[in-house]
């Protein structure tokens, strides 16, 4: 399965009424869609926000509405965090505000995609000078990091609604210090957090954090048991690699990960390919697409989604050919750029199955998957869908 994060999106004026994916060049995707099924997958169920957490988790094959937690928890399992059951877990964000006043706004989601060398050493002094038997401070990767909040699902912070960070881009972030001091330990947590950060003197745009997405520890159940299958995840971010964790999946380090657009494809492909020597399935993430999507930067991705198909792809189509496989190629969400957020919309699929060739459209995009009238309403059973549209068994 390969994901590209928040590739799908709307037609654009300046695309001349097309999406990203229409105009990036896609020769791998477009052969594959010919010969393959395509559709449409609503990865979002009813009633939950449009989340990465969520779309990634329902795409592993979970139904999110039943063992979604918070985004917090999901990547405490990437780190492999002890926590206990009555721990509320915090993705932490370090961002960049105009103010921590009522007329401030969300500058930047990721203090300027912080890098982790200098990120870590921020978060150590928060957890030096504020760490307390209440709250601590775990560093994760880049701009990504976590608080987790000894038994705080038993106090009011556990009603606490703050919106992810890059979904207020540009907007003022008024509602959410509201929501902060409606739990006053943790709104006095994030005001001293900004008072260290702006004394701190460091090469970053860091002046904030911004706890969200919290929940109580995550549980799910085998992969291995629910789809007969060895698997393994690929990607940079922890979100993802919390998810297999938590399934029972491996979890493949990349050291040249990235996340971005400089991301190394070719050590995600050969750390596939070896898996897929010994196992039976890999879940390989690109966070590129996305990431340009929040960034509102149109060329930066289309140029990620032709990455995407050129060194991600077409390299694994060509170490495949003449072997029995499976292939899905899908979104978790759209990150529409008009918006530069995520979006409920379906995304489009395909699946190749080379034991059953299809009669598929001329390219893969959101325009042509629609088309085909083929809809997938629960975007967590797209695996089991693939795997028994054939008699397919994975190795003895």
């Amino acid at each position: 399965m390969l994901v590209a994060d928040g590739m799908g999106d709307w037609a654009l004026d300046d695309l001349g009424g097309k999406t990203p994916l229409q105009v990036a060049r896609t020769p791998s995707m477009d052969r594959l869609a010919a010969i393959s099924l395509v559709g449409t997958c609503q990865t979002i169920p009813h009633n939950m926000p449009p989340g990465s957490d969520i779309a990634n988790m329902a795409l592993m094959g979970y139904d999110p509405a039943r063992y979604h937690t918070g985004r917090g928890p999901i990547e405490a399992a990437a780190q492999g965090l002890e926590t206990d059951p009555h721990d509320l877990i915090w993705r932490c964000n370090l961002v960049s505000l105009s103010t921590l006043k009522a007329s401030g706004k969300m500058l930047d989601y990721s203090a300027g995609h912080i890098p982790s060398e200098i990120s870590r050493p921020l978060i150590e002094s928060l957890q030096n000078k504020l760490g307390s038997k209440e709250f601590a401070f775990y560093p994760g990767i880049q701009y990504r990091h976590l608080l987790v909040h000894k038994n705080g699902s038993m106090t009011d912070a556990a009603k606490v609604n703050v919106r992810p960070p890059h979904d207020i881009l540009d907007q003022e972030i008024d509602h959410d210090l509201n929501e902060f001091r409606s739990y006053l330990p943790l709104w006095e947590l994030v005001q001293k957090s900004e008072k260290i950060l702006s004394k701190i003197k460091a090469e970053s745009k860091a002046d904030s954090i911004w706890p969200w997405g919290q929940g109580l520890p995550l549980t799910l159940p085998s992969f291995r048991e629910k789809f007969g299958l060895e698997g393994a995840v690929i990607s940079a971010v922890d979100l993802i690699k919390g998810l297999g964790r938590a399934s029972g999946l491996m979890v493949m380090n990349v050291p040249g990960a990235t996340g971005l657009l400089d991301t190394d494809y070719q050590g995600k492909v050969l750390a596939a390919l070896s898996f897929l020597d010994e196992h039976d399935f890999v879940f390989v993430h690109l966070e590129g697409p996305d990431e340009c999507g929040h960034m509102g930067a149109v060329q930066d991705k289309i140029e990620a989604i032709s990455r995407f198909d050129s060194l991600i792809v077409e390299p694994l189509i060509d170490h495949l050919q003449g072997q029995d496989f499976i292939m899905i190629i899908c979104c978790d969400h759209l990150t529409p750029i008009k918006i530069r957020t995520h979006s409920r919309d379906p995304v489009p699929f395909l699946i190749y199955n080379s034991q059953s060739l299809q009669n598929g459209p001329g390219s893969f995009c959101e325009k042509e998957a629609e088309a085909t009238g083929l809809v997938l309403n629960h975007g967590h059973e797209l695996l089991a869908f693939a795997l028994e549209l054939e008699n397919f068994s994975p190795k003895p």
